[in-house]
């Protein structure tokens, strides 16, 4: 049976507009029912800037405690299938944590909703095995005692959060619980050997699961949806772009260090040279001599240092083309020139002109 690959952010984002299926797929991450789930509103984002791809949703959860009773959490939920920095996943957190949206109660009994960060990453963490990772804020005292009279406590836990951090890559098909069924149709390992937006999948694995036949039944409609099809390739490309893009700005990284060693280098000659004249002051033809050939070194250098500028300024007219032509793709992919600016962290005026 084929189904569309949810690593990809329009496939993921058709999935999780299904109620019932994001509470499966939160209940079975955070290992609690999640009574009722609903997107936040204007919190549905794809960010594409510099070198990554950012895709989140932020929702808002009611679970039900292991006492019965039932609480309202935040979920902040970031996708992403390339390797990112971990700044712009603390930069999400914090608008989450200044937003008075998230807040409930008033005057002194005002609290933060509970937030839990959940990460799908397309990549591996370091050398870090398995594939789902629970990251848990505990509570110590000055002689490191854990501390749990009093807790939890809503400032407490205002101010702190738990994480959760999947491993796309580590999943490889072995379901030992619940989670790895319910991830089991994220597994690469799966992928459609000459089409990767599908992944080839055993229907009969979820006989008598109406909650995971769900979830196949509208991924195999994914699949089958020429629109989405297309959106998955215009997916492609703007990775194809930015791959492209990287390996520029790599190449013009190398050949900055390259420049630093050189200027490195100079530094050293030169210091060199100062401490030979300082020993020769008395004999000045022969410093006269070190310094002629000394000069002939420097000129040298910086004939090679103008033949790196030249370069240089080659690789930035070369990413200016990239530029201007992730512009004309994305417009033609139908977003609007505000939309592309933002994705792409450029002026709009800048954009506007390209599209002339």
């Amino acid at each position: 049976m084929v189904v569309a690959n949810p690593i990809y952010d329009i496939v993921f984002k058709y999935l999780m507009e299904d109620e019932r299926i994001a509470r499966t797929l939160l209940s079975a991450l955070l290992k609690v029912e999640v009574v009722k789930v609903e997107a936040r509103r204007h919190e549905i984002t794809n960010e594409q800037r510099d070198s990554i791809s950012v895709f989140r949703i932020d929702f808002g959860a009611t679970i039900r405690k292991d006492d019965g009773t039932e609480e309202l959490i935040l979920i902040e939920l970031q996708k992403t299938w390339l390797e990112t920095e971990t700044l712009r996943f603390r930069q999400y957190l914090g608008t989450q944590y200044s937003s008075p949206g998230n807040m409930v109660g008033s005057g002194r009994e005002k609290r933060a909703l509970p937030m839990i960060a959940v990460y799908l990453l397309g990549h591996k963490v370091g050398n870090i095995e398995e594939p789902v990772l629970y990251v848990r804020h505990q509570a110590f005292d000055y002689n490191d005692n854990l501390v749990t009279k009093g807790l939890p406590n809503a400032f407490v836990d205002s101010l702190t959060h738990d994480s959760i951090i999947v491993q796309i890559p580590r999943l490889h098909g072995q379901v030992n619980n619940r989670l790895d069924e319910v991830l089991s149709v994220f597994d690469q390992t799966r992928k459609d050997k000459y089409d990767q937006h599908v992944l080839n999948i055993e229907e009969s694995a979820y006989e008598g699961d109406a909650e995971m036949q769900r979830i196949v039944r509208r991924l195999m409609s994914a699949a089958a949806d020429a629109n989405m099809r297309k959106k998955m390739s215009v997916e492609d490309e703007i990775f194809s772009v930015v791959e492209d893009r990287d390996t520029l700005i790599m190449m013009k990284d190398k050949e900055i260090a390259e420049k630093n060693v050189i200027l490195a280098e100079q530094n050293e000659q030169l210091a060199e040279k100062n401490e030979q004249l300082a020993k020769q002051n008395e004999q000045l033809s022969e410093k006269n001599e070190l310094l002629a050939e000394k000069d002939g070194q420097l000129a040298e250098k910086n004939g090679q240092l103008a033949e790196k500028d030249g370069q240089l300024a080659e690789k930035d007219g070369q990413l200016k083309d990239l530029l201007y032509r992730s512009v004309r793709m994305l417009h033609s992919a139908g977003q609007s020139p505000e939309e592309i600016a933002a994705s792409l962290g450029q002026d709009i005026n800048t954009v506007r002109k390209m599209l002339e």
